[in-house]
């Protein structure tokens, strides 16, 4: 959609109360729309209060609504750990997640103020812009999306922040311009995203970075302090024996890893675009909560079970990264993750050290698989070690045939 498309319509504008998104609200509104501005309460932990959104979009003249999302995040945070649904580099997709509650949330907002378009800030560049395209279009199929930042008429108008700054200074709207800081962030209740400007370079130190979660590693406190999870079913329930829900968990998570320097990930990802961009990730709270529950999935699952478990969590995280969290195909590989997690229950208790997580003890895991007994390198009642000759003459037969077979001769 264009701007010229939108007259007649009513216009759902996702806002963050920064400068596009006053940029994007005032212009709208000169062109005689009907707007209306919603922004998502996602416990993000750079914003002290998330109603001071509704003050930073008040001069631009369009009532400012906030969605609360936040139970929903500590959700979603919830089963991307159960499903240990990493991306690129191993860092947790905190953006990506948050964006299939945001429009989730926003849409069903929008439906009942009578919305008839969404109109998103991503940038024509990036992954955002089809999270929510495809998110929109999922769950209001009848809804319209426009995004300001691919019209031609918006870009040829706004080409940077100082025009944008000097066409809100025409109607007294603050603007500020400058940024303390060398990069951009995106955060919510999983943890921040921080990427573009200094950091698209190569040679800059993801050390530029300061840390809104947690600390540096080496600010992290001279001591190990010792965490107790207690999980079922994959989920974390207790911590240090206090029962939490999962937005109590993630938030008390992220607060004990922040502080012992456990959160960063540099990354240099694959955009759905085809693009890569590099990123530096925070996630305490995710960090240490999959810790204890992967010693815990390390007990539980057999061989092929893992196997399972490793390919559910890669589809699951690239159909997330790909705005597709509510497809078919992901519903179906969570229910498998559903079925290899049911047995993963017990307490592992983990210690903590300058960025570092490691084990201590584990126990009360009734599904585990390890025996001591069978394991063990010295005399015990366990596996008797002389019937492990059969099974070696018999797994032995094929390899005998390659080798008669000369197909080991290039070796």
């Amino acid at each position: 959609m264009l701007l010229k498309d939108l007259k007649g319509k009513k216009i759902g504008i996702c806002v963050s109360g920064g400068l596009d998104s006053k940029t994007v609200t005032k212009r709208l509104m000169e062109e005689g729309l009907d707007v209306i501005c919603f922004s998502a309460d996602l416990a993000q932990p750079d914003e002290k209060d998330i109603n001071d959104i509704i003050t930073k979009m008040e001069p631009c003249g369009a009532p400012t609504y906030i969605v609360d999302v936040k139970d929903d995040m500590a959700e979603i945070c919830y089963e991307t750990i159960k499903a240990s649904a990493t991306y690129d580099g191993g860092y947790w997709n905190t953006t990506g997640i948050a964006r299939a509650v945001t429009v989730r949330g926003i849409v069903r907002a929008m439906q009942e103020h009578g919305v008839e378009v969404l109109c998103h800030g991503a940038t024509g560049r990036g992954n955002d812009q089809m999270r929510f395209e495809r998110y929109t279009r999922a769950l209001a199929p009848e809804m319209g999306v426009y995004a300001p930042w691919r019209d031609p008429e918006l870009l040829e108008q706004f080409p940077g922040r100082t025009e944008m700054a000097d066409y809100l200074a025409q109607f007294d709207i603050p603007a500020v311009i400058g940024m303390k800081k060398k990069y951009s962030t995106d955060a919510n209740l999983a943890g921040l995203s921080h990427e573009a400007e200094d950091l698209e370079e190569l040679e800059t130190s993801c050390l530029i970075v300061e840390p809104t979660m947690g600390v540096w590693p080496a600010d992290a406190p001279d001591k190990i302090e010792n965490v107790t999870l207690t999980f079922q079913h994959g989920y974390c329930t207790t911590i240090n024996g206090e029962k939490v829900s999962p937005l109590q968990a993630m938030e008390k998570a992220n607060e004990i890893a922040g502080r012992n320097g456990v959160w960063m990930k540099n990354a240099l990802e694959n955009r759905i675009i085809g693009t890569k961009s590099r990123g530096v990730y925070e996630a305490p709270g995710m960090v240490l909560l999959h810790a204890g529950l992967e010693n815990i999935l390390q007990a539980t699952l057999d061989r092929n079970s893992f196997s399972l478990y490793k390919q559910m969590g890669d589809l699951i995280s690239n159909l997330v990264y790909d705005g597709r969290y509510y497809d078919k195909s992901c519903q179906a590989a969570r229910a498998a993750i559903d079925t290899l997690t049911e047995s993963a229950e017990g307490e592992v208790t983990l210690g903590l050290y300058k960025g570092n997580v490691f084990f201590q003890s584990m126990t009360d895991i009734y599904a585990s698989l390890y025996n001591e007994a069978d394991s063990s390198m010295e005399a015990s009642d366990g596996l008797n070690p002389a019937s492990s000759q059969g099974f070696a003459d018999i797994i032995s037969v094929e390899t005998a045939a390659l080798a008669k077979a000369g197909q080991f001769d290039d070796c």
